[in-house]
């Protein structure tokens, strides 16, 4: 995993670059789902977390493709919204599994349920940036 100030989101694909994009990520379904093409977390809920915790917790930990800030993820389950001109569309929330607990904390498992993140569908193709704003339709 490494951060990028740039990427480009493919419908029907992901990110480019993404283990997920071709198919090598641990949980790659086959056929293709939508839910795994991007994640994202709420900067807040890592920083809440790792202070209730006292653990050394940061978002590279969580693994979720965006990192946001100031945006209700869980409010977007359901809901298409843009990250910049990439039209996304919320699918389902992204809780902590065993893997997660695996590569950081076991305590992510109950600490992160229903502050994991969200998992989307990319609908437009285009590059999303460091900094963009997350505007809702």
């Amino acid at each position: 995993m490494a951060s990028r100030s740039s990427v480009r989101a493919v419908p029907e694909r992901g990110l480019e670059g993404d283990r997920y994009f071709i198919g090598a990520g641990t949980f790659s379904p086959n056929p293709h789902k939508h839910d795994f093409e991007i994640t994202l977390i709420e900067k807040e809920k890592v920083e809440e977390f790792a202070r209730d915790s006292g653990l050394p917790f940061t978002a590279s930990h969580a693994r979720r493709n965006i990192v946001t800030e100031g945006v209700d993820l869980n409010a977007l389950v359901g809901r298409e919204f843009y990250v910049g001109q990439v039209r996304i569309r919320g699918i389902r929330l992204c809780e902590p599994c065993t893997h997660l607990a695996k590569a950081s904390f076991p305590e992510t498992l109950k600490g992160l349920t229903r502050k994991g993140g969200l998992r989307a569908q990319i609908l437009s193709e285009g590059n999303i940036r460091t900094g963009d704003v997350i505007s809702v339709e």
